[in-house]
């Protein structure tokens, strides 16, 4: 589930639609759980799919560490690629603002840790990383888990509307590790090695 102040709007034309904050969300917030509706298809299944249907899912679902597609029943599959994204993914089924997102900011994720089929340029936005590759995540989790780890010290300290959607046993969890009782679990667990 997406977060609540959120909506779809065009983008560009180079683009397309994107997902924009309707208000502030400070880091730290979750910005997208894993939730029931999600749908989770197994490799065997999209393997025996038409291929309009893997394309469809190729460009609207990710991939998670067991390979499955996970095709997300709301706005977030309308969260683009960026190489400056201001959300990452965690290993424990939800998303973190990694930096302040102001109301009109468009909300982006690095593809590169989303186990993506094949190599794709993104658009230029001055990085040095102009392509996504499928095992950028292995080159690049020691940067993302840092900016993770910045954004897990926030968590209890933020307003949390999709708090209510993670089980009380991983919300313990990511107690702990936000008071440096626990390691966080690195971003390199979500990697699917094809």
């Amino acid at each position: 589930m997406i977060h609540p102040d959120t909506e779809v709007k065009f983008i560009s034309s180079e683009v397309g639609y994107g997902l924009v904050a309707k208000k502030f969300i400070p880091m730290g917030t979750i910005t997208w759980v894993m939730d029931k509706f999600d749908q989770v298809i197994p490799q065997k299944i999209f393997h025996s799919l038409e291929t309009k249907y893997k394309e469809i899912l190729d460009t609207y679902a990710f991939r998670d560490y067991k390979g499955n597609h996970i095709l997300c029943w709301d706005n977030a599959r309308y969260v683009n690629h960026s190489f400056k994204a201001n959300c990452l993914s965690t290993a424990y089924d939800f998303e973190l603002a990694i930096r302040d997102i102001y109301p009109g900011e468009e909300l982006t994720d690095d593809y590169g840790y989303l186990n993506i089929n094949e190599p794709f340029r993104g658009r230029d936005e001055g990085t040095k990383r102009k392509i996504v590759y499928p095992d950028d995540v292995v080159k690049y989790y020691k940067i993302w888990d840092k900016k993770l780890a910045k954004a897990f010290i926030k968590i209890s300290k933020v307003n949390q509307p999709l708090r209510y959607m993670i089980s009380p046993g991983k919300w313990s969890e990511i107690n702990q590790i936000e008071k440096g009782q626990k390691e966080m679990d690195s971003i390199l667990r979500c990697y699917f090695k094809s």
